[in-house]
């Protein structure tokens, strides 16, 4: 372990000291590359017996969305978990018992949302130390995560917190770059670029590739790409998720300074302990995680407004739908009735494969 920290810092090193220029754009990919294959070497390790019971961090996917919270120690982050869990929960926190993190889940506008708590992913998680590979794995799979920065001193945390979780593979607000890469077994590297490259080149792409033991490959460029997004697409273990950075304790600055503040893309001031600006926050929150929410309707009666299902929004055919609910209502559906706004008519026959929308109803008609 010591061995790959060792070799992680010295390539840091020499490429804080190389300058940035084309000649040497070439020499950095590969500096870039060769990081990345040792981030990830410390975040899977190879073979050696499993961790010992009794390390678990593992929780429970509870509810439709899973956000997850991290920042430095005081800045707030316990007292807003509990202040927005307190508001807006109907859940005990009592009700999971072997976790470690899981402090409530809130009822916002129908969907249940789980907030959980990241501990010390600040604190060189990323290098393998400590618990943070499981407490990583967790933040991998949540749908949205909350910066929790304390509005006094927030930049210099917002990088830190940044790095460690670009470290480990987590994007923020970012799309997955529009490269198309595919291996193949012979033919040598084939570069084809559709628009003007300010970084990548034949050359470099090529030594990044043979970093990776790649030789032959189909590389397709459809955007202005670095370095940096290559080895995204060639490690393929990246997992892009949306991200708020929260202001806590604006009742410590003046009006012209929230003024300026709330400029700030993807930011949202509150206070944690006055419970001030929670209504925006939630209605960002919602914003960022997209879900669908779906009301269904038994035959011959009113919709159920009060719980609907809810569905993110890459997958919401009706056969997700189905496969929501049951597994086996798949098997017994004829067709399916949906009212609202992904239909021309209300209400309209659909089959399996129709998109839905937020607030459609919907009633399944089964075989």
């Amino acid at each position: 372990m010591s061995g790959t920290l060792a070799k992680i810092a010295e390539i840091e090193a020499e490429m804080a000291r190389t300058q940035k220029n084309k000649a040497t754009a070439h020499h950095l990919g590969l500096l870039k590359a060769r990081l990345a294959k040792l981030r990830r070497e410390l975040i899977t390790p190879k073979g050696g017996g499993g961790g010992g019971p009794g390390e678990g961090f593992d929780v429970a996917k509870t509810g439709d969305a899973r956000i997850g919270f991290v920042g430095f120690p005081s800045v707030g982050k316990s007292t807003l978990l509990s202040n927005l869990a307190g508001v807006y929960s109907e859940v005990a926190a009592y009700e999971f018992t072997t976790l470690t993190t899981v402090p409530g889940v809130i009822r916002y506008k129908g969907a249940k949302i789980q907030l959980l708590d990241l501990p010390g992913i600040i604190e060189g998680a990323k290098d393998g130390k400590g618990r943070g590979r499981q407490v990583i794995a967790v933040a991998r799979t949540c749908n949205l995560i909350l910066i929790v920065l304390d509005v006094l001193k927030p930049l210099g945390h917002k990088k830190i917190i940044e790095n460690e979780l670009e470290g480990f593979g987590i994007r923020l607000n970012s799309k997955p770059p529009n490269i198309g890469f595919k291996k193949k077994d012979k033919g040598g590297i084939n570069l084809t670029a559709t628009c003007p490259q300010s970084e990548l080149d034949t050359e470099t792409v090529e030594s990044i590739l043979a970093e990776y033991k790649i030789h032959n490959a189909d590389v397709t460029l459809r955007s202005d790409a670095t370095a940096d997004d290559l080895i995204d697409v060639v490690e393929g273990n990246r997992v892009y998720i949306p991200c708020i950075y929260v202001l806590n304790k604006i009742d410590q600055i003046s009006i012209e300074e929230l003024d300026i503040i709330y400029k700030v893309p993807h930011c949202v001031p509150i206070s944690a302990h006055h419970r001030w600006n929670f209504d925006d926050l939630l209605e960002k929150i919602w914003d960022y995680l997209k879900l669908v929410r779906i009301y269904t309707k038994p035959k011959g009666q009113l919709p159920d407004y009060t719980s609907p299902v809810v569905l993110p929004y890459c997958k919401t055919t009706v056969e997700d739908f189905c496969m929501k609910i049951h597994k086996n209502l798949i098997k017994d559906f004829k067709y399916a009735l949906v009212w609202g706004s992904s239909v021309k008519h209300n209400p309209q026959k659909v089959g399996k494969d129709h998109t839905l929308e937020d607030e459609d109803v919907i009633q399944i008609v089964k075989k």
